[in-house]
């Protein structure tokens, strides 16, 4: 029976080598999904496992966004995850560490690399513990064609394992290469690299040639593969002059470029001498040879050269072949830009049209071979008038579609990593509206060797059958040859253990002396395969090869394995036990594999617990201990939706998740698969990312990744941001006429709003060059127009498109067409007639701009006359748009006309427009002004209007001016700065309003024309009566304590007549509870009142007006402040002044202030002793100045008898009253400069109340308590 040692599952923390197995599948496409985003394996090592989010009976509702929501593990395969196993050896393990936890089951997408570690626990290769004998084995080579830099040191890699650490050399050219001769050459300690150096002089061609390794222990010897080396060449390209290449226009062109050959193959492309890149498209363009093709040459190829460029890639240089010139012969020699796009471009320009040949491959069919796993490239350019279009097709089948795709504008196929079944016919179909021709490539697919079944590391117990299988197939069928330690098999010294049947060698009773290294070699003529394998006999009792007692974290429902890796030779059977119990799992949730590892079928809550695995053999056994715990999965339950959002919004992108409590929960986000920069525009938070002001640049895929150390979920969702379209392009003029042309153009992306016009807008560069006009509006579903154009305009278009969103940039501007010329066929608008001054007119009009004047050496023929004269027309030219006739007449009627004119001729007969003559000021004034007082602050005026003579001009209106001359209230200043009401056109009356009550005015009237203001009137006298007064001001309320409360207010600003008293209403309130409302009525000379509280909870509203005779004005309203604590107001109260007036600190501070009070009054004692000045006042009877506080009641009568200042007046030098903050002006009511009126004349202004500044309160109480004024009345 063959035994054959192999890994147990592989452990969460595997060697190297494993690992580095691993990535190799993924990178050979061993995964279900491609892999990328996180390395799972750094996690894995850490002896923590990825699981899947997968759970039985999930939702079905569950939505494509959810990516980790994979099918259920009643949906697993269980015959798929059986061939797994079987794929994989029986046996012992390998050098993993411990048991650890794996996923059998499909894994979500996210989890491609843990699969992939699920993978190689099935198929792992061999591993012995390095501190056990064992042969060497390659680690890492060089490739097999091995091409190095000459400017560079040589370095050939060899590096192996062993036990004992093997020894290395080499061969060259299959001869022994001594190292040791050349002084240049040496070996990596530790390691069989090769180092070759040329610091000092040497030519890295010398050591050119095919290199071999060979590591080799007292077990054995290993062989790398035969390493080809060959040094970079980049030959220069040789001088040639090139002479003009001629060429009719139409005809095809071949430009060869033929580069130097180089290693590797240089990559070529072509540019102009100026290194401009050669613009390439269907008609132009490079072939696989380096090459360039014309299908058919154009007059505007002529206008660049054509150099082919080689770069070579070790060197990094380019080299550049001398420059190829094309002469094109034409019949059209003018290269008109505007026949680039014309739709007959060709016959436009008298080339012959033609059916399409092929340029390359030549003729009709063709051949060509390709190895399997390369690509395969097929190519087909052809010439033709117009320009072929290419299409290519199989022979009996479709294209494979997952692998091919078309280059080159159409004119080559790939197909990738090509196998047998892409052999067969392939061809190409050249077409345009002249014909069509087909090639036809015959593909064949051959194929270097390749593993069928490559040979594995044999490992068995002394006695022990086993056998090496080497199977590989190709094209043609490769052949076999076995090594043993580096030397053919058939001169190996005979074994009688061992048989060679073909591809297999068969070892029976295997002994310690059957231990070496085998090589298998299989090749044709397209390559080889070679192949390290050990035969290695060992006597190992168990061992467990990870660290003990291990936590494992798993997520809940899910499928998965408990590995345990071990060794032994014979090969250990292991035993499976949990909490200790004595039975061996097996059956039910639990299946144990032949290899040996656990697996649970779906993880449960009750799963958690301690598991041993138990590894014996006929020399011992050996065991090791895991702790599984098994966490809620993470879920995303509130996904990201997809979301249409204009430019400039916000967008919010909700992400809300579940997950275990006692796992780090961590939310990330990535954009089009990619890590998102959170940038200032945008704000991450727990469950929401925002993006303010979205920009074009934010559409694409948002995938929100909740993730924790075990798990993740994933939920997508994608962002349309509807920015402005892009600008049209490719402008194009045709279908030229005289008055017409056709405007095409290419829509620019509309940027995911559709297009809903188009606006065409043209300039000219005769009357206004650089400004645009709009043209005309197109609905966006077009993208041609015929332009209606007027004679005599150099027009330049340009179009903008528009969508919901706004408008796009410009496009570029076309070619400029400009019309012929015609006589003008309107005439200027906005004709006028005014005059400036009293003895002229002055006639204007609007110039007419580029596209009404039709020709060149616009002008103007300018007519007027007196109107009903039936005199003769006065006439002039005129270039501008104003003319002034002089010498008029005030104020009389004109007929004037304007004609346009220009080099083609006059325009059409103008029409008559009637004009004025300047105006003069009027001669007389309203007569019999009548005033009527409607109120305290309107009155009505009624007047007799002027005749029309004596306006001399248009009347605008009647004016009133008028000023306050005084007010009723004696001693009180006024401002006397007049203010005007105007009554628009020929009316008889009218009203003036916001008058100030209780005054006396003056009013006088005038007539307004254009020309300003005529005589005055008579002045007039009237007097206003009382009104209400305005609102008390400074209306103050105080609660000094609980059981009052101070009520102070000043006078109104405006009385408006006598005072005669306060009314007060207040009412107490308590919440929503309102008490009865009581009315208190003052004398004029009250500003204080004190309000005994009913209760110390309740507040109070008061409101204060003043009264006249009229009745009272507007009110004042406050409210009483809210108790500080309403539970115990009173006891709070006076436990703080108790508290205040006992404690020490208070008496300290008191009596601190009488000391110094007293060293105060010594010093100032001494002073007035000395004779010493101090401000103080020397007599307490002196009358108040001007500056001394008001009297303390405050009191003041607005009656006649009293003589008194108003409250903040002065008394002047000669007897008048002056205002001592500012003067009571119209101004500081709002009424200064112009008024404005209704059309009855009543004045609209509204008018302000100027504040007093505040006085300062409680003067006389201050000055009394102050230390100071204390220590200056004793002295």
């Amino acid at each position: 029976m063959r035994r054959q040692a192999a890994s147990g599952a592989a452990g969460d923390a595997g060697r190297a080598a494993a690992r580095v197995a691993d990535s190799a599948d993924c990178t050979r496409g061993r995964s279900p999904c491609p892999c990328r985003l996180i390395d799972f394996c750094a996690v894995w090592d850490a002896g923590v496992f990825l699981a899947s989010a997968a759970r039985q009976g999930a939702p079905s509702g569950v939505t494509g966004r959810r990516l980790n929501e994979a099918e259920t593990l009643n949906s697993v395969r269980e015959d798929q995850f059986q061939r797994l196993e079987a794929a994989r050896p029986r046996g012992l393990g390998h050098g993993a560490r411990g048991p650890v936890l794996r996923m059998a089951g499909p894994p979500p997408p996210w989890a491609c690399t843990a699969i992939l570690l699920c993978a190689l626990s099935l198929s792992g290769a061999i591993e012995i513990p390095m501190d056990l004998s064992q042969p060497p084995t390659i680690t890492k080579q060089s490739v097999k064609d091995h091409i190095v830099d000459p400017r560079d040191n040589i370095l050939i890699e060899c590096e192996a394992k062993g036990n004992p650490a093997p020894s290395f050399h080499w061969t060259r050219n299959s001869k022994f290469f001594n190292i040791a001769k050349d002084p240049r050459v040496s070996m990596r300690r530790r390691s069989g690299t090769l180092v070759i150096d040329f610091r000092s002089g040497g030519r890295p061609e010398e050591y050119e040639g095919e290199y071999q390794c060979f590591a080799r222990n007292k077990f054995g010897t290993a062989l790398s593969n035969r390493i080809r080396l060959q040094v970079s060449k980049s030959p220069l390209w040789p001088k040639e002059n090139l002479d003009p290449v001629v060429v009719q226009e139409g005809a095809p062109l071949t430009l060869q470029c033929n580069p130097p050959p180089g290693l590797p193959s240089p990559v070529i492309f072509w540019m102009s001498s100026s290194m401009e890149p050669i613009t390439q498209d269907k008609r132009v363009s490079q072939g696989h040879n380096g090459d360039l093709y014309f299908s058919n040459v154009m007059l505007q190829d002529m206008q660049t050269d054509y150099s082919c460029n080689a770069r070579f890639h070790f060197t990094h240089t380019i080299q550049q072949k001398n420059p190829f010139n094309l002469k094109v012969l034409t019949n059209h020699p003018y290269n008109d830009s505007s026949l680039r796009n014309h739709p007959d471009m060709y016959s436009a320009r008298g080339v012959a049209e033609r059916t399409p040949s092929f340029m390359y491959p030549q003729g009709t069919a063709s051949s060509q071979m390709v190895l399997r796993g390369m690509d395969l490239l097929l190519e087909c350019i052809a010439s033709g008038v117009p320009t072929p279009d290419i299409a290519w097709y199989k022979k009996g089948g479709d294209l494979p579609s997952d692998k091919a795709k078309f280059e080159n504008f159409n004119k080559a196929l790939r197909i990738t990593n090509v196998s047998e079944e892409d052999s067969g016919e392939y061809f190409c179909l050249a077409s345009n509206k002249m014909g069509s021709i087909r090639h036809t490539i015959s593909v064949r697919v051959k194929a270097a060797p390749y593993w069928l079944d490559e040979p594995k590391n044999l490992i068995l117990a002394p006695g022990e059958d086993g056998r090496l299988v080497c199977r590989a197939n190709g094209n043609p069928k490769p052949t076999v040859q076995w090594m043993v330690n580096g030397e053919p098999l058939q001169s190996a010294p005979p074994n009688p253990n061992r048989e060679v049947a073909g591809d297999t060698i068969i070892f029976r009773d295997t002994q310690i002396s059957s231990r070496a290294v085998y090589q298998c070699n299989t090749s044709n003529e397209h390559g080889y395969l070679l192949a390290n394998a050990f035969v290695s006999v060992l006597d190992v009792p168990p061992r467990m090869l990870s660290p003990r007692n291990q936590l494992i974290r798993v997520i809940l429902y899910n499928r998965t394995r408990l590995d345990c890796p071990f060794f032994g030779s014979p090969i250990p059977t292991l035993r499976w036990f949990k909490n200790g119990q004595g039975s061996n799992l097996d059956g039910g949730n639990y299946h144990v594999y032949e290899n040996g590892s656990l697996e649970i079928k779906m993880i449960r809550k009750e799963d958690q617990g301690i598991y041993t695995c138990v590894a014996t053999n006929i020399l011992g056994k050996a065991e090791n201990q895991v702790r599984l715990e098994v966490k809620d999965p993470t879920r995303i339950y509130r996904m990201p939706e997809d979301q249409v959002a204009k430019r400039g919004t916000t967008v919010q992108l909700e992400c809300r998740v579940k997950h275990d409590p006692s796992l780090k929960l961590s939310v990330s986000w990535l954009k089009d698969d990619e890590p998102l920069y959170i940038s200032n525009r945008m704000k991450k938070e727990e469950d929401s990312l925002t993006i303010f002001g979205v920009a074009e640049r934010d559409q694409g895929s948002y995938t929100c990744v909740a993730s924790t150390e075990l798990d993740q979920d994933l939920a997508k969702a994608h962002l349309t941001v509807l920015g402005r379209p892009d600008r049209p392009r490719d402008l194009e003029l045709t279908d030229l006429a005289e008055r017409s042309v056709r405007l095409t153009w290419i829509p620019g992306d509309d940027n995911n709003s559709p297009i809903t016009d188009y606006v065409v807008q043209f300039e000219e560069d005769q009357f206004q060059p650089g400004v645009w006009h709009d043209h005309s509006k197109f609905p966006g579903s077009v993208n041609s127009a015929v332009l209606r154009l007027s004679p005599y305009v150099n027009y330049q278009f340009r179009v903008i498109a528009i969508n919901e969103v706004g408008s796009s940039h410009p496009s570029l501007p076309s070619e400029r067409y400009r019309t012929s010329g015609a006589p003008p066929e309107s005439n200027p608008s906005d004709v006028k007639g005014e005059g400036s001054r009293k003895n002229n007119m002055e006639i204007t009009w609007t110039p007419m701009n580029a596209t009404s004047a039709f020709g060149p050496n616009l002008r103007y023929i300018v007519k007027w006359r007196r109107r009903e004269t039936r005199e003769a027309w006065n006439n002039v030219t005129v270039w501008g748009s104003r003319y002034v006739v002089g010498q008029t007449p005030v104020y009389v009627p004109y007929e004037i006309r304007v004609q346009a004119e220009n080099d083609f001729g006059k325009g059409p007969e103008p029409d008559t427009v009637i004009g004025y003559s300047g105006e003069d000021y009027p001669r007389a004034a309203p007569t019999d002004v009548k005033i009527r007082v409607l109120n305290s602050t309107a009155i009505s005026l009624q007047w007799n209007r002027v005749y029309s003579d004596t306006v001399q001009g248009q009347l605008r209106e009647y004016r009133a001016y008028y000023w306050r001359e005084s007010s009723l209230l004696k001693n009180l200043w006024v401002s006397q700065k007049r203010q005007q009401a105007g009554f628009p056109g020929d009316r008889l009356r009218g009203v003036v309003s916001r008058l100030f009550p209780y005054s006396n005015y003056k009013l006088e009237m005038v007539v307004v024309n254009g020309r300003g203001d005529g005589p005055r009137s008579e002045t007039k006298e009237f007097t206003t009566p009382e009104g209400v007064p305005s609102a008390p001001r400074r209306f103050r309320v105080r609660q000094p304590n609980l059981e009052t409360i101070n009520l102070e207010w000043d006078h109104p600003e405006h009385p408006n007549g006598i005072l005669i008293g306060y009314t007060l209403k207040y009412v107490a309130f308590n919440g929503t509870k309102v008490g009865k409302q009581i009315v208190e009525n003052f004398s004029p000379n009250q500003t204080k009142f004190t309000v005994q509280r009913a209760d110390p909870v309740s507040r109070y509203r008061f409101s204060l007006s003043a009264r006249t005779q009229v009745g009272s004005g507007e009110a004042v309203t406050e409210e009483s402040p809210a108790p500080p604590n309403e539970a115990t107001p009173t006891a709070a109260y006076t436990n703080n002044q108790a508290d205040i007036a006992t404690q020490g600190w208070f008496i300290g501070l008191m009596c601190a202030v009488a000391l110094l009070v007293l060293i105060l009054l010594i010093v100032c004692f001494i002073k007035r002793s000395r004779g010493g000045k101090y401000p103080v006042r020397e007599k307490k009877d002196v009358p108040l100045g001007p500056e001394d506080p008001k009297e303390e009641d405050g009191s003041f009568d607005y009656s006649d008898e009293d003589n008194k200042p108003l409250q903040g007046s002065q008394t002047s030098l000669d007897g008048t009253i002056k205002q001592q903050e500012s003067d009571d002006s119209l101004v500081d009511y709002g009424e200064g400069g112009e008024g404005q009126f209704n059309e009855d004349g009543s004045f609209i202004g509204q008018y302000t109340v100027k504040k007093d500044k505040e006085e300062t309160e409680g003067n006389e109480s201050s000055e009394a308590t102050s230390p100071v004024n204390a220590i200056y009345s004793l002295a």
